[in-house]
């Protein structure tokens, strides 16, 4: 067995077999709750039973982005610097996308693992990650990295793996539909039947929570086919962890229409137009689920108007969580300060932030509830493992606070050994 791997000051254990994590994106507790309490997801009632489970907190905000990037570096958001998919340049004032590799701070696990000789793959569904979650890995030496989204266009001297429609066996899937997280399970699933790597990470997406509480039959029927694939996965003899990188809440009223601050009118009113600037930070090309609104934006003064008096206009709205400064931001939520905003405001668990009203597109819900996500309501996540910790992790586990970014390490130095 090889040595322990350091990444980014963490030591991990050579894999004592072939670790597989996966990142339900969005994977609330309440739908485990829900199907747990039904009986009807028995494979992850079994690794609950048998291995380890908690509820863990997520990074904020509590996107997608910043959570994927500190479970694949083992950091908090002010280490690997991913706090969103846009961050503003102040010397230009235009929104920066925050996906490129070259943004991502420090090193993923799997290219530490690669370095030192470990075969890896990193499959995820939205193209969006994929470029972060590959970073550093030479697929030419027989690591992998592609996503469902452009399944059909893999090559080996991107992706590492051609033809993966048809290694898979499955058609390219749509971008909103369950198939999309589906696939990367049955792709990974292949992989590990045929190459057997020593760790994989499977990112899914969150069309389904977004669109479905977990009482509606389509959630069921997707928790339904992941439990079965967790449970096929799990017979291939490996350590499995299960993690999501956010929760889900619903954010409309009694009456079904979404609960919404449109800040930058606000500011806009109170200040004048262009004297302030919010961004949204969950916004990316596939906003037809949740029209680019979340529970955290940002916001930044042009200069003449200061953040108190920004925070004292936005503290007195309803459906406010907090307003803070950045230093306050930071120290909180363990954020970048070089990326970070004036102000950071963070909504009530049933409540969004926009910018205006006319910025942004809601036809996407289709007359459905908006459900999303991005606040401090939606930072509990589960945390699962199909195996026992040891005697270290099981004090570990007791004594602190459980963050979703030591999935690895409990997957890799915290399984009782056989």
């Amino acid at each position: 067995m090889s040595a322990p791997v350091t990444i980014n000051g963490k030591s991990y254990q050579w894999p004592q077999r072939p670790t597989v994590v996966v990142c339900i994106d969005g994977g609330d507790p309440a739908y485990l709750k829900q199907y747990l309490s039904e009986g009807i997801i028995p494979n992850i009632q079994r690794f609950i039973e048998q291995g380890f489970a908690t509820v863990a907190k997520g990074s904020m905000p509590s996107f997608t982005c910043p959570n994927n990037m500190s479970i694949i570096t083992g950091t908090p958001t002010a280490e690997h610097g991913i706090s969103g998919n846009y961050y503003l340049d102040t010397s230009t004032w235009q929104p920066v996308v925050m996906t490129g590799p070259e943004l991502l701070r420090g090193q993923t696990i799997l290219a530490g693992f690669a370095e030192q000789g470990a075969k890896v793959v990193s499959i995820t569904a939205k193209d969006k990650l994929r470029k972060q979650l590959g970073k550093g890995l030479d697929v030419s030496q027989g690591h992998v990295s592609f996503s469902s989204e452009f399944a059909d266009a893999c090559t080996l001297e991107e992706n590492g793996i051609e033809n993966v429609l048809e290694y898979v066996g499955m058609p390219k899937p749509s971008m909103y539909s369950m198939e999309l997280s589906l696939f990367v399970l049955q792709a990974g699933l292949k992989l590990l039947r045929v190459r057997r790597p020593d760790l994989l990470f499977l990112s899914l997406t969150d069309y389904v929570q977004h669109k479905c509480a977990p009482d509606d039959d389509q959630a069921r029927q997707f928790y339904r086919q992941l439990d079965s694939l967790f449970g096929e996965l799990a017979e291939q003899d490996i350590v499995l962890g299960l993690i999501a990188d956010h929760g889900m809440n619903d954010k409309c009223n009694a009456a079904g229409e979404p609960n919404v601050i449109w800040l930058q009118d606000v500011l806009d009113e109170a200040f004048g137009v262009g004297e302030t600037i919010v961004v949204c930070p969950i916004t990316d090309a596939f906003v037809g689920h949740h029209g680019s609104l979340g529970s955290f934006v940002r916001v930044w003064s042009k200069g003449r108007i200061s953040d108190e008096q920004i925070i004292q206009r936005i503290q007195g709205l309803d459906g406010v969580d907090l307003a803070v400064d950045k230093p306050t931001a930071c120290r909180l939520f363990e954020l970048p300060a070089d990326r970070e905003a004036d102000v950071v405001v963070v909504a009530r668990h049933d409540y969004v932030i926009g910018t205006t009203a006319a910025a942004h597109n809601l036809e996407g819900l289709n007359g459905q509830r908006l459900r999303t996500h991005g606040g401090i309501s939606e930072t509990d996540i589960p945390f699962i493992l199909n195996r026992p910790l040891n005697a270290h992790y099981q004090h570990v586990a007791a004594t602190q606070v459980i963050n979703s970014y030591q999935i690895f390490e409990f997957a890799l130095n915290g399984i009782l050994a056989d």
